[in-house]
């Protein structure tokens, strides 16, 4: 499960490559389903990756799947990769141009309505869409999300500045398309925030404000620092994820993050961080111990799609 989007996702099982029923994935059998078919796509995606010269490295929950189970945790339903900027920008692309016939990749730069600040590849004819993006007309296929890392700056106030505007841009985006915005914020800070987002909802609408233009002023603000002034004390550059509200926690320098090595992942292999047990405890603690039942949580779709596709043949 990624660090920025943790929903969760539903479905019935059986061998059916149709809809399925909206709410949550309970059953063992849907739940494998979408795990077959999103490593589907990462399999594709590593290949082109290796083909075009491109960095990657899984990521987040996926990051955690490799190392403590070899593949997904048990009830995530998604995978995260993550990839410097410039091999972000490399991926999006060329990646079109490489991929099979049954793959897509969508971001802002194929699709001017796109929602989100990362991008996605998927398979072709399927959606895959969370309970938080069941107002959106977008649809999303089922596949791996990808993350742009950017630049940090040395100086913790210019840091905490850009996060404030990543992360600002980076909700407007998300609630463009909602029709009740929500912060994700508790207590007073999030009360005097959801009436600040009401607001500008309102004005986003009225003024027919696009995601394009959204998303250009999120981009704007996560590349603050492409210049070189985002360079750690040790040489090495650091790079967050500024699609998260905490960029920080979710950093890593160039050492620890390349050069990856080969590890098993289900039935393929995948690139996992060179300094991964650094990476992981700065996001989760002990990533190692099975977090309560409770917390056990993945996406928790309104629809779950697969298409032509046959996730039990892949």
């Amino acid at each position: 499960m990624s660090p920025t989007d943790p929903d969760a996702s539903g479905a019935p099982s059986g061998r059916r490559t149709g809809p399925a029923p909206s709410g949550p994935i309970e059953d063992e059998a849907t739940l494998r389903r979408v795990q077959r078919a999103t490593t589907c796509v990462l399999r594709e995606l590593d290949r082109v990756c290796g083909e075009l010269g491109i960095a990657y490295a899984v990521y987040g929950g996926t990051a955690i799947g490799a190392v403590r189970h070899q593949g997904f945790i048990p009830w995530d339903d998604d995978v995260d990769v993550c990839m410097p900027r410039a091999d972000y920008e490399r991926f999006l692309e060329l990646a079109p141009g490489a991929i099979g016939e049954d793959f897509v990749v969508m971001s802002q730069r194929s699709h001017r309505d796109y929602p989100k600040t990362f991008a996605v590849m998927g398979l072709v004819g399927t959606q895959f869409v969370p309970a938080a993006a069941a107002q959106r007309s977008f649809p999303v296929p089922i596949g791996v999300d990808v993350f742009p890392l950017d630049r940090v700056p040395r100086d913790r106030r210019a840091f905490r500045r850009q996060s404030r505007r990543t992360w600002v841009w980076g909700r407007m985006l998300f609630l463009h398309g909602s029709a009740t915005p929500e912060t994700g914020l508790t207590g007073a800070v999030g009360a005097a925030a959801s009436a600040v987002f009401h607001a500008v909802h309102g004005t986003m609408r009225g003024l027919r404000v696009s995601p394009a233009a959204l998303y250009q002023r999120w981009e704007r603000a996560a590349r603050l620092y492409e210049d070189g002034s985002g360079r750690s004390a040790g040489g090495s550059r650091v790079l967050g994820d500024y699609s998260t509200q905490e960029p920080l926690r979710w950093s890593a320098s160039e050492a620890e993050l390349f050069p990856t090595s080969r590890v098993p992942f289900e039935d393929i292999m995948v690139e996992l961080p060179r300094g991964y047990d650094a990476v992981l405890r700065r996001g989760y603690g002990d990533y190692m111990a099975l977090p309560p039942q409770e917390e056990r949580v993945n996406h928790k779709p309104v629809r779950v799609d697969f298409g032509r596709h046959d996730p039990d043949a892949m």
